[in-house]
């Protein structure tokens, strides 16, 4: 550790300096906050860099030499960022606070006693990392960025950044892989994916007939997909088995609940569900396959299903083999209605070909079949 002592400097220039670091903190701070949800704003960019380099001049007006160098790489830092070189991460933002958190200890110490201790040895060592993130290391970045950050503060999480991530990304992985998703989507999807499954969750405790009902569909449907070569995009197929019945949330809990047969205005509002769930998805171009097998899975084949009335071709095919799972789950499953009984497996299996015609897709309910005598002689054979 070092000791730095400063000159003799008037107190009030000390409080002011200590006051305008304070106000650019704060205003870093809602900066960066803001960067969070536009990481490619140039105004906050450029706002941050400003920020940066006046107190970088403000220290250097009274000779506070130690702080410097950090900061003038710190800033160097945010001149690619501005430029558009370089990419801006959640760990940035982390180098910049504790940065100038080291600041204003530093300035706080020298304003109460005329002296603060620095670590030297650790400076040095922050700024070499910093100096090493440029352009031409993207790849980099984030690691240099993350062994800054636990050199600012050893007591954080001892993992680099990377580490966090690829622990995260195994973990999504797992999830997904549980419900028959495969390896290959980008970070993207498969964050939205793990979105719409953990957003459901909540949403099924709303009601006690619905619990476990996404997971459940959504890998039987990945199951059937597969059995079909795959027809169906899966990962489109998994956000539209999980959103499918968003919509139903929204429905009041009398009517959700009611035991006895609906009134015309109650079938309606029940119908209206899947505008709902389909709006989800409305301004994810992405998603535009699912949110269309959602708009359809209670469409049928002979035209008298609905919201629309549509029929045939016009029926996409993972609406199709939605239609037939979700009528599958309802009947095992407990629902309020008081003519509703939970049906064995095979009973379902049944009662579902039995109102096939003109209802369900006949290459889908041929691949369902399949799939349920091959379940159904596993679960007896267990």
């Amino acid at each position: 550790m070092q000791t730095f002592r400063h000159e003799d400097l008037d107190g009030d220039i000390l409080s002011d300096l200590l006051e305008e670091i304070n106000e650019l903190y704060e205003a870093s701070e809602q900066t960066l906050i803001e960067l969070e949800l536009r990481p490619e704003d140039n105004e906050l960019q450029r706002s941050l860099f400003r920020s940066i380099h006046t107190i970088k001049g403000d220290l250097g007006l009274v000779s506070f030499t130690p702080m410097i160098p950090l900061l003038q790489h710190v800033e160097d830092l945010l001149d690619f960022l501005r430029n558009g070189e370089i990419n801006y991460t959640s760990t940035m933002s982390d180098l910049v606070l504790l940065t100038l958190d080291k600041v204003k200890l530093f300035v706080e110490s020298c304003s109460k006693s005329g002296e603060a201790e620095y670590d030297d040895i650790m400076f040095d060592k922050l700024v070499t990392h910093i100096a090493l993130i440029n352009p031409n290391n993207a790849s980099e970045h984030e690691k240099l960025l993350a062994e800054s950050v636990l050199l600012l503060d050893p007591s954080l999480d001892s993992r680099t950044a990377e580490e966090v991530q690829e622990e995260i990304q195994s973990k999504t992985q797992e999830e997904l892989n549980r419900i028959g998703i495969p390896e290959g989507l980008s970070e993207e999807k498969q964050a939205d994916i793990m979105f719409f499954k953990q957003l459901m969750e909540p949403i099924e405790e709303r009601s006690m007939y619905w619990k476990g009902r996404g997971d459940r569909i959504a890998k039987l449907a990945l199951l059937l997909n597969r059995l079909a070569g795959s027809p169906i995009d899966n990962d489109q197929l998994a956000v539209a088995c999980y959103v499918h019945d968003f919509g139903m949330a929204f429905m009041p809990l009398k009517v959700l609940h009611k035991q006895g047969d609906l009134d015309a205005n109650e079938f309606n509002l029940m119908r209206s569900h899947v505008y709902k769930s389909s709006r989800l998805l409305e301004h994810l171009d992405q998603w535009n396959d699912a949110r269309k097998m959602v708009m359809q899975h209670h469409e049928r084949l002979d035209g008298s299903g609905y919201p629309l009335g549509v029929k045939d071709a016009d029926i996409c095919d993972g609406a199709r083999l939605i239609a037939i799972l979700d009528t599958y789950d309802a009947l095992t499953h407990t629902r309020a209605h008081n003519s509703h009984r939970k049906r064995p497996k095979k009973r379902a299996v049944v009662e579902i070909n039995r109102v096939a015609e003109g209802q369900f897709c006949p290459k889908w309910m041929k691949i369902f079949n399949r799939a349920m005598a091959s379940l159904l002689k596993k679960e007896r054979q267990e």
